[in-house]
C-alpha cells in the first residue's frame, strides 16, 4: 500500500513537472531544485527526485555535476534534423494517405484547421502546436505504409522533447501555417496529383523550419 502511494505522487510530480516544461512555466536551463519543487507541490522531495531521474531519461532533463538537475536546452541542429525529416515523412504520407481519406476525415480536418483560425485571435503557441500536430496525424493515420507511420511517429515525439512548440518563437508564422492547410486540403479534394500534394506537404514543413532559423 505504501509502495503504491508512493508511485502514485511519483507519477503525480512527474506529470505537474512535465506540463511546467510544456508550458514554459520551467523554460529553458531552468535549475529543478528538489526541495524548492517538493515545498512547492506539497510533497517530499523523494518523489520529486524519481519523477526529474524520469523526466532525464526521457530526455527534458538535464544533469551537470556542481549545477544539478536542469530543464533541457533548444537544440538548433537536433531540430533542423527532425524537421527536415518530418518534412520527407509527412509529405510521402499525405500524398500516400490520399485514396483512403473519407468524407469523415477531411470534415475533421478542415474543422480542425478552423479552429487553428479561429484561435489566432488569442494565440496560444501551446495550444496551437498541439491542434497542428492533430491535423497532420489525421490525414498521416491514412498512410497505409505501417513502417512510414512508425517512423513518423518517432519524429513527432523527439521534435516534442526538442522544444515543445516553435511557434512560441514564430507567432507571425502561425496564421501562414493555416493558409498552407486550406491549400494542401484543396489539393486533395480537387484531385492534384500525389506528386503535388507531396511536394507541397514537405515545402509546407520546410517553411516552419526556415522561419525558426530566421530567428536570432
Amino acid at each position: 500500500m505504501a509502495r503504491t502511494a508512493r508511485s502514485s505522487k511519483v507519477d503525480q510530480a512527474y506529470e505537474i513537472i512535465k506540463n511546467r516544461i510544456t508550458d514554459d512555466t520551467y523554460g529553458p536551463g531552468t535549475r529543478l531544485v528538489f526541495d524548492q519543487v517538493a515545498r512547492d507541490l506539497d510533497i517530499s522531495a523523494v518523489p520529486v527526485r524519481e519523477a526529474v531521474r524520469r523526466l532525464e531519461a526521457e530526455g527534458w532533463v538535464t544533469y551537470q555535476l556542481n549545477v544539478g538537475a536542469q530543464v533541457a536546452s533548444f537544440d538548433v541542429e537536433q531540430y533542423r534534423a527532425a524537421m527536415e525529416a518530418l518534412a520527407l515523412l509527412e509529405g510521402y504520407a499525405t500524398a500516400a494517405a490520399v485514396p483512403h481519406l473519407d468524407a469523415q476525415t477531411l470534415h475533421k480536418a478542415h474543422a480542425l484547421n478552423k479552429k487553428m483560425r479561429t484561435s489566432l485571435t488569442r494565440f496560444d503557441p501551446l495550444a496551437f502546436t498541439r491542434l497542428n500536430h492533430d491535423f497532420h496525424e489525421l490525414l498521416c493515420e491514412k498512410c497505409p505504409n505501417l513502417h512510414v507511420r512508425g517512423l513518423l511517429e518517432r519524429e513527432w515525439q523527439r521534435l516534442d522533447l526538442l522544444r515543445r512548440t516553435s511557434f512560441s518563437m514564430i507567432p507571425a508564422r502561425a496564421g501562414e501555417s493555416v493558409d498552407e492547410h486550406d491549400t494542401l486540403l484543396h489539393l486533395i479534394t480537387s484531385g492534384a496529383d500525389p506528386t503535388t500534394i507531396e511536394t507541397f506537404s514537405r515545402r509546407h514543413k520546410l517553411n516552419t523550419l526556415r522561419a525558426v532559423a530566421q530567428q536570432p
